[in-house]
């Protein structure tokens, strides 16, 4: 198909983007709408898939028809067969009358059936049947019914693990892949992404009657880079949020971060920015290991400022320094760490009181020790870096979050995570 087809078919069903995969699309539907055959759509949620089974009705011989499309992920499990097929009266509770189904009156035309990958097993039977002789039975009769329609399928179902785990038909994935068409995700599809914001802007400036919101450089880099899980749908919905509450009517990177989840852009551990591969500069970790052990050094450096304060103001009280034995808090040598299955600490503390202030411990005096141990799981070892880091920096959080390598908007999360405010 030439490209001027393919612009044409984008502006009568407002389809916006120049991306390879999406012309690709476009053209496989033009070339299949003049067929019969049955072709299954299959993309991401938010893709825009519901655009293409009307490019192909719209394009085929069947264009005079009805054209019907139903989701069957909307549709109860006990009403489907109903929706679909029909039903004679009486066949069940509530059957006041006879019913034709969405096959019954979409014959001649097309039905796009949204979701396919959500139907039961029972009801994929039937279709099968429809699929391979236009034959159908309406619930509670015993009359076999014909029909000629078009079927158009789509899901955002991965149909192949479906298969594997028993939860669709693989003759019924055959029969309706006869032609398949892939529309690729929003991340994939570079500079659409920009066009459809700038369309979408334009779009609800005119609906709300106010100026259009327009992007720096900074948020457009951001927007591209965004891996948008929700797709076109998602990137709609957030042109229409920041459109009503901004403002300002130019946008940048700062604005725009406010609106995009950070659930899909950050991991469980801060993201280091100086670390390998990152282009940072400073102190880097290569694995969540070196942060585990970074943080046990730093605690043995701690423990063993702790001693010397202790050893300091007991000299001060004319006593002597504490010696090694059951009144010492014991670290593993740094070599040790290499071999540790589950960092651990253990600290013996045996009682000194006297007087509330400290003594030396008789020898006759039986030490009664308290042993805990802690292991450090990876959210322990988050927590306790971001508190030392606030505690260095006083409590700035903008120092803080620089000194960890991470941005402030996840560190403020954190924060809020682990109650450290």
């Amino acid at each position: 198909m030439v490209k001027s087809d393919i612009q044409n078919i984008k502006l009568r069903f407002s389809i916006i983007g120049n991306a390879e995969g999406l012309n690709r699309a476009i053209d496989i539907a033009m070339q299949v709408a003049p067929t019969d055959l049955s072709v299954l759509i299959t993309g991401e949620s938010g893709v825009g898939k519901e655009s293409f089974p009307q490019i192909i009705h719209q394009f085929s011989r069947r264009k005079h028809g009805q054209y019907i499309a139903v989701n069957c992920g909307a549709i109860p499990e006990g009403t489907i067969d109903s929706e679909l097929f029909g039903h004679e009266k009486g066949s069940f509770t509530g059957a006041i009358g006879d019913r034709n189904g969405y096959f019954a009156e979409a014959n001649g035309g097309t039905i796009f059936l949204d979701e396919v990958g959500e139907l039961p097993l029972a009801t994929q039977a039937r279709l099968l049947r429809v699929l391979e002789s236009g034959e159908y039975i309406k619930v509670g009769s015993s009359k076999v019914q014909k029909t000629d329609v078009r079927i158009v399928a789509a899901t955002n179902v991965n149909l192949a693990e479906a298969i594997a785990s028993g939860r669709f038909r693989e003759d019924l994935f055959y029969r309706l892949n006869t032609v398949p068409i892939t529309i690729p995700p929003l991340r994939e599809r570079g500079a659409d992404i920009a066009l459809l914001f700038r369309k979408f802007a334009s779009d609800f400036a005119e609906k709300y009657r106010m100026p259009a919101v327009q992007l720096t450089e900074d948020a457009r880099a951001m927007l591209l880079a965004y891996p948008w899980p929700g797709n076109v749908r998602q990137l709609k919905n957030i042109t229409e949020q920041i459109s009503i509450i901004e403002t300002h009517r130019e946008i940048n990177s700062s604005i725009l971060q406010n609106y995009l989840p950070a659930s899909a852009i950050d991991t469980r551990l801060p993201m280091l920015f100086g670390a390998k591969g990152t282009g940072g500069g400073g102190k880097t970790f290569e694995s969540e290991r070196e942060i585990l052990y970074q943080v046990l050094f730093d605690m043995r450096r701690d423990m063993t400022e702790l001693k010397k304060l202790v050893n300091t103001l007991m000299a001060e009280r004319g006593n002597a320094p504490v010696a090694s034995g059951s009144n010492t808090v014991p670290f593993m040598h740094e070599s040790a760490y290499d071999l540790m299955p589950t960092p651990s600490t253990t600290i013996n503390i045996s009682p000194v009181k006297h007087g509330g202030g400290l003594a030396r411990v008789d020898d006759d005096i039986q030490d009664t020790e308290e042993i805990v141990e802690e292991t450090l799981s990876l959210d322990e070892v988050e927590k306790e870096m971001i508190r030392k880091a606030l505690e260095r920096h006083h409590g700035r959080r903008k120092n803080a979050a620089k000194d960890l390598k991470i941005s402030e908007r996840t560190l403020y999360r954190k924060i809020k995570e682990y109650g450290l405010e």
